[in-house]
């Protein structure tokens, strides 16, 4: 079964970090590229970040960029979001999800072949 699982989500004050992890199975993450995103209920779909099979290209969003840093462990199938710098606005739940081609956001956003179940990230004082 190819499964995608988010953790590392929680309760975090402004200003601070929370690394999310998302681990593949069912499939070799080697020659996926993989995407996060973030949606709350009833809103749109925001493309956050995403990374290439080999990792050698990486897309940010606007609002995330110089803040997060997405990275992969093809030994360990993980896919990374190092996320520093929180404001209360990055408060989400957050997908990973392979895809079809890392590309600018939002393009990779509506390429998306299955996601995870989500981690919620909490930012607040």
């Amino acid at each position: 079964q190819l499964q995608l699982v988010e953790s590392g989500g929680g309760l975090v004050q402004p200003g601070g970090s929370l690394r999310l992890s998302c681990a593949a199975s069912g499939f070799t993450l080697d020659f996926y590229d993989i995407g996060w995103f973030r949606q709350a209920p009833g809103k749109e779909r925001e493309g956050v970040s995403c990374i290439s099979s080999s990792g050698t290209v990486t897309n940010y969003s606007d609002s995330v960029k110089g803040r997060f840093t997405i990275s992969r462990d093809n030994a360990k199938n993980t896919v990374y979001l190092q996320m520093n710098s929180l404001k209360p606005e990055d408060t989400d739940t957050y997908y990973c999800a392979r895809i079809r081609g890392c590309t600018v956001v939002p393009g990779w956003t509506s390429r998306l072949d299955f996601w995870g179940q989500g981690t919620q990230v909490t930012v607040s004082s």
